[in-house]
């Protein structure tokens, strides 16, 4: 099978790499990024080596994708590429509305125009919106969708955009819900890589409000897992959420970091919480369960482990972290 992974120089695409790679050798890949801040080639050096095709380009870009989905002939889209900052997109949306909506319609339009069999649009828990400290609710893919910041507003518009190329023209698209993802290859804007590299350093480490933000967190592998499994066999035109079943408020994953490098709690700055700042998330994957046995199998303290001894200064792994 021939795939094109967008994005896939990105965190969970470069993921998905070594990971699908790693179960179907066989398979070949074809990472279409367009290496913003976000996306490292230096990530990919490895699958290159092993015969991985790279190409940089904007997937709004639409005469680049028809050339590219013209040559290639790909049997499979696993698509990633999104802008995905909520920070970012306060300050900034536009970039937000062109990457993640409208780029998401020229892949769907490629995709059905040239026959694609499968297309796998990977989404977010944020399309939900927020649960609310004191509910004890999961969503389930029957919540309601109710974005709380420009990111995760443009995703939902990519989301029922591309379940609608399933209703109108027949085109096999799944949709994937995931948590929050932690792992290796992580850009240092987000939590825990930010936090693991300000504590090696003996830096402050600013925390929203009260760091009470609930998360719910599945390490990156586990993912990549249940993202091979759906798009092997999903069933077309269906949603999927994928949960780690790990609920964690931010400042409890703060201070774990800070007592892994030796550090004191009076290196926490508590900063102005974020606008519209989602309160909780939970994911509920008794679909993906019932439909595949699927569960994540990585324990928080494994995959903070691992993720950790990978952000180290002196980690051999880190030679992908950035540019």
């Amino acid at each position: 099978m021939k795939i094109l992974v967008t994005g896939g120089a990105g965190f969970i695409g470069t993921n998905y790499v070594y990971h699908h790679l790693s179960q179907k050798p066989e398979d070949e890949i074809v990472v279409l990024d367009a290496l913003t801040y976000a996306g490292n080639r230096a990530n990919l050096e490895d699958a290159e080596a092993s015969g991985l095709r790279f190409v940089q380009g904007r997937i709004e870009d639409r005469e680049a994708v028809y050339a590219l989905f013209e040559a290639e002939k790909f049997d499979a889209v696993m698509h990633f590429a999104a802008e995905t900052h909520v920070d970012r997109s306060i300050e900034a949306a536009e970039v937000f509305l062109t990457t993640n909506i409208l780029g998401t319609h020229v892949l769907l339009d490629a995709a059905r125009d040239h026959g694609v069999a499968r297309f796998h649009h990977v989404s977010t828990d944020e399309v939900y919106g927020d649960l609310g400290f004191d509910s004890t609710d999961k969503f389930t893919e029957e919540s309601r969708i109710k974005p709380s910041n420009p990111y995760s507003a443009s995703k939902a518009a990519s989301d029922l955009l591309a379940l609608s190329y399933h209703r109108t023209f027949g085109l096999a698209v799944t949709v994937s819900r995931c948590s929050n993802n932690y792992g290796p290859y992580q850009d240092l804007e987000k939590l825990i890589p930010s936090f693991i590299s300000k504590a090696a350093a003996g830096e402050k480490l600013p925390l929203y409000g009260t760091g009470k933000n609930v998360r719910d967190w599945i390490y990156v592998t586990d993912h990549c897992d249940a993202l091979m499994i759906i798009l092997e066999r999903g069933k077309p035109g269906e949603t999927y959420n994928i949960g780690g079943d790990n609920d964690q408020c931010n400042i409890d994953i703060t201070k774990l970091i800070l007592r892994e490098f030796g550090q004191p709690e009076s290196l926490i700055e508590y900063v102005e919480d974020r606008k519209g700042h989602d309160q909780r998330y939970s994911m509920g994957y008794d679909k993906l369960k019932a439909a595949f046995n699927w569960e994540p199998k990585t324990s928080f303290e494994e995959g903070m482990r691992n993720t950790i001894d990978w952000y180290k200064p002196r980690s051999p792994l880190q030679k992908g972290l950035q540019k």
